[in-house]
Formats: C-alpha cells, sequence, structure tokens
C-alpha cells in the first residue's frame, strides 16, 4: 500500500464528506493504493456516522472512535498503530489542510528520502493576533531549543516514513514536537515544504490560547526529556551531590570556627550561614533521591494504552 492518510477530529461533521471526496479524487487521479483513517475523538455531533456511512461505501475508509475526547495526540498515537501504508500522511479535518500536496509530499519520501516532511503554512489565513503571532514565537523558541530548523512545528499536514510512526510516542500533547521526537529517535532526514493554507470553511477552532501556554510547558518537558530522560541521575543527581557537598564545607567551616577560632562567640545556631547550610543539604539530599527514584521508575515502567476505543471499522 502506497499512502496511509491519518485524520484526527472532533465534531467536524460537515467537512468530512467534502474532504473524503477531495482525497478520494486526488488518490485515484495518482493511481495510489490507500487507506483513509479517521480518528474521531469523542465527537458529540454526527461525525461517527458520517464515517460509518463512509466505510460502507468505500473499503479504504477505516475508523477508530474514542469513547470521550483524549486529545489529538492520542488519536494520532492511535492513527499510527493502525497504519498499514509505506508513506503515512497526518492532515487535519477541518479542511484548511489541502489533499493537493499529498503527491508531492509522497514523492519527497520515496524518492528524495526524507524521514519526514513537514508542511509549512506560510501564508496562514487566522487571526494575526490570536493565532500568528503566538505561532511564530512558539516556534522561534522550538527551533532554538530542539535544533530542527522548521518554520511551522504545528502544521497539521506531514508525511512520514511508516518505520518514522512505528518509533515514536505521541502522547500528552507533544503532537506540536512530532519532528523532534523523531529527531531523538534517530530520524535525521527532516525536511520542509510550503503547502497551502485555507480559511476554515465549516465550524470554529477548537483550540484557544492556551495551546500556546501549553505548547511551551511541553517544549520545556520535550528538551528535558531528550537530554536526561534516560539518565535522571545525571540531572538530578548531579544537582543534589554539588548542593550537598556546598552545605558540607559551609557546616564544616562553622564547626572548625567554633573549635577553634571563636570559641566564645555565638552559638552555630544562631548564625544564619547554619541554617543556609542545613537547607541547602537538605535540597541535595532531595534532589539526589529525585534521580535515584527516577531511575528506578525507568527500569520497572510498563507501557499502557492513554486511551479507550469504543469502535473500529475495517481494523
Amino acid at each position: 500500500m502506497n499512502i496511509s492518510v491519518i485524520i484526527p477530529l472532533l465534531n467536524e461533521q460537515e467537512s468530512l464528506n467534502e474532504l473524503y471526496d477531495w482525497i478520494a479524487k486526488v488518490m485515484q487521479s495518482n493511481s495510489f493504493s490507500y487507506e483513509i483513517i479517521f480518528i474521531d475523538d469523542g465527537s458529540t455531533d454526527e461525525s461517527w456516522d458520517t464515517i460509518l456511512t463512509l466505510s460502507e461505501k468505500d473499503q479504504n475508509v477505516k475508523g477508530i472512535r474514542f469513547l470521550k475526547n483524549f486529545g489529538k495526540s492520542q488519536a494520532l498515537h492511535a492513527g499510527f498503530e493502525a497504519a498499514q501504508a509505506d508513506v503515512v500522511i497526518t492532515m487535519d479535518a477541518d479542511l484548511q489542510d489541502n489533499p493537493e500536496e499529498i503527491p508531492e509530499l509522497y514523492d519527497m519520501i520515496i524518492k528524495e528520502g526524507f524521514d519526514l516532511v513537514s508542511g509549512w503554512k506560510k501564508k496562514r489565513y487566522d487571526s494575526v493576533i490570536a493565532k500568528n503571532l503566538p505561532s511564530k514565537l512558539f516556534n522561534a523558541a522550538a527551533r532554538s531549543t530542539s535544533g530542527v530548523k522548521l518554520h511551522d512545528f504545528n502544521c497539521g499536514l506531514k508525511a512520514y516514513k511508516k518505520v518514522v510512526v512505528k518509533n515514536i510516542d505521541v502522547h500528552g500533547e507533544m503532537h506540536r514536537y512530532i519532528p523532534v521526537l523523531a529527531k531523538n529517535a534517530g530520524f535525521t532526514r527532516i525536511g520542509e515544504k510550503v503547502v497551502l493554507h485555507q480559511a476554515r470553511k465549516y465550524g470554529k477552532t477548537k483550540f484557544g490560547m492556551s495551546r500556546f501556554v501549553n505548547g511551551f510547558l511541553d517544549l520545556v518537558t520535550i528538551w528535558f526529556v531528550s537530554r536526561f530522560g534516560k539518565r535522571p541521575m545525571h540531572f538530578f543527581g548531579l544537582i543534589g551531590t554539588l548542593l550537598f557537598i556546598l552545605g558540607f564545607f559551609i557546616s564544616l567551616y562553622l564547626g572548625i570556627d567554633k573549635l577553634f577560632i571563636e570559641t566564645k562567640g555565638r552559638l552555630i545556631a544562631q548564625r544564619p550561614e547554619f541554617y543556609i547550610a542545613l537547607t541547602v543539604m537538605i535540597l541535595g539530599t532531595q534532589f539526589f533521591l529525585a534521580g535515584f527514584l527516577g531511575e528506578i521508575i525507568l527500569t520497572s515502567k510498563r507501557s499502557k494504552e492513554r486511551y479507550n476505543i469504543s469502535e473500529r471499522i475495517h481494523l
């Protein structure tokens, strides 16, 4: 199979038929063998009924339905698990991503050898204040922190080799950082393609300004996990050891000063340095224990699904 198209969605009933027709037309005109996997992330409208109708008409249409809304990352994870084709395309269901881009994205993976190609919505039809400006700041921070030189990390339109999606773990709200996850997993041929962005035709966006705050917090998380996720003792243990040594030497100085230098001076407990030393040593011990516990958790952790599926179609 050439292409798996993965489409996470939440309450996008109005756009699904038009999106399906558009994708099917592109696939058939390019003679691709394909599957379209819709992941219904807890929709409360008639989205799932529309997917059922499409699947009855076309065996290439497949579906996964969550019991409730678990988030886009979990929807993508489920889609990646189910995908069978050599190239996996992800796109949003709101018709703002253009299926006409799929053949070129496919060629960049197959013919040019990229592991991942991310879309870049160079010209956007979103609010400048609510979306465009925060998005530029977010992308600049992501570039400088991750070392992945993309203009648009959050573009839903991306293409992957099958081996990439089978070896990255998308969870929480990490869908914004899939290129970074891919890089951390060893897939370094990451490209970018300018894609057309279209104004939303139906409904309204499901994301508010809070996603940018969450995005920056996730950026800090992914930076830490990528550097110390498999060796937390290297981070917490180092800080803990340095703090403990600092506190120990302050305490040692206070003891020597009291016993041999100013024997008739203030009591050690009356000096502020004593409490500074005590606090620093306690913090050092806690940091060290955090690293130690992190190592134990890593050695004993077990993978567990982060979402519940109520129905599947053709899977």
